[in-house]
């Protein structure tokens, strides 16, 4: 019996440490590692090109609504007259794991300058993105998704689909900017693509009143 029981318990501890793993540190997460490696496990993601759309060629503005990961409502009026950084992604994702970090380092960078980031979560539920803060240290809020899919039909026109993570930069009138297309693997350039559409803010706000 006690031969049963320990063949029984054995896998039982491999699954528990491998979910310990699934939300492990940077330094420590071997699907991040893998991605890194270009090991992608299956995994179908975006090409990481990116996408810059001119001012008078941008399309409508992107309405949307949703619930964040600690029962919050976050709407696009809520963001406009500010630069918005939206990321699309989820916590068994390992491209998404490998920039999170860099995510937060250019959220924090820009705090209170002009622009504000907010994750689109297309799987999760609440206790597992919570954990993925946590352990990647992320302060800005995600919308819950997985239930409704609104975000991801609100945004359908700029997102193809399987392309998870991408990141998408609107302007002050909540127009889409720019787009990558998979992985941040240049924090650079996505430093550029805020500060670029941070810059234009003014142009957009003479440009609607005319003045």
């Amino acid at each position: 019996m006690s031969r049963v029981k320990s063949r029984r318990v054995a896998p039982l501890l491999a699954g528990l440490a491998a979910a310990a793993l699934l939300l492990a540190g940077c330094s420590s997460d071997p699907l991040a590692e893998q991605y890194r490696e270009g090991s992608s496990k299956g995994f179908i993601a975006g090409d990481g090109s990116v996408t810059e759309i001119p001012l008078e060629s941008r399309g409508e503005a992107i309405e949307f609504s949703g619930v964040t990961e600690t029962g919050e409502t976050v709407t696009s009026a809520d963001k406009l007259g500010e630069v918005l950084v939206v990321n699309f992604w989820y916590a068994s994702c390992a491209p998404c794991r490998a920039e999170a970090s860099d995510l937060q380092s250019i959220n924090a960078q820009f705090e209170n300058e002009g622009a504000s980031f907010l994750g689109v979560n297309v799987r999760d539920q609440a206790p597992n993105a919570i954990a993925f803060n946590e352990t990647y240290s992320v302060t800005y809020p995600s919308v819950l998704d997985v239930d409704t899919g609104a975000m991801q039909l609100a945004f359908s026109g700029s997102i193809p689909p399987n392309a998870v993570p991408t990141t998408l930069v609107l302007d002050a009138e909540g127009r889409v900017a720019a787009r990558i297309l998979g992985q941040v693997t240049s924090p650079s350039i996505l430093e550029t693509l805020i500060r670029d559409t941070i810059a234009e803010t003014g142009a957009i706000i003479d440009s609607g009143t005319g003045e």
